[in-house]
């Protein structure tokens, strides 16, 4: 096995795990919390990870949901939302509360969708993954995982405009 280096894949890495989790669970310290879980696992576990199987990050991001799901099986509570925090920078308040509004409805609307189609939507919006690669995690075809995010787009998409009526 080729040496990792450990600092420049969680340099890399650490943003779209963090992402990850925030779609899973909201930002702040669960989502933390869950990050560190999922490196400190894939350091205690570094031996086994096989270059000739997947892409590092494919072998992290499958660590990564095996921590939500410990987590979710572990402890059912919900993050509140209003829990959620950003940078307003230079927004205008009202700015930053009619993004803190639309966040919020858009967690309402994923908490809705079936746990297939919020993982995928987590691995490709929170996390950044390709297609293929969320292919690879999900065991599903690289067409299928495409053809389910556009449906479930599409779906937000329609349901956010019929709210508005």
């Amino acid at each position: 096995m080729d040496k990792i280096d450990w600092e420049a894949i969680y340099l890399q890495e650490l943003p779209r795990v963090y992402n990850y989790f925030r779609y899973r669970v909201g930002a702040g310290p669960q989502a933390e919390d869950l990050t560190a879980a999922t490196f400190e696992k894939a350091w205690r576990n570094r031996q086994r990870y096989r270059r000739d199987l997947a892409a590092f990050s494919t072998w992290l991001f499958t660590i990564a949901r095996r921590v939500a799901g410990d987590h979710y099986r572990r402890r059912r509570v919900e993050v509140p939302l209003e829990a959620v925090t950003t940078d307003p920078g230079e927004e205008s308040l009202e700015g930053l509360v009619q993004r803190k509004a639309d966040f919020a409805r858009l967690q309402a609307l994923l908490a809705r969708l079936p746990i297939r189609e919020r993982e995928l939507v987590a691995l490709h919006y929170g996390a950044g993954l390709t297609n293929r690669a969320i292919a690879r995690l999900s065991g599903l075809s690289e067409s299928n995982v495409g053809t389910i995010l556009h449906r479930v787009a599409q779906h937000l998409r329609s349901t956010w405009e019929a709210e508005d009526e």
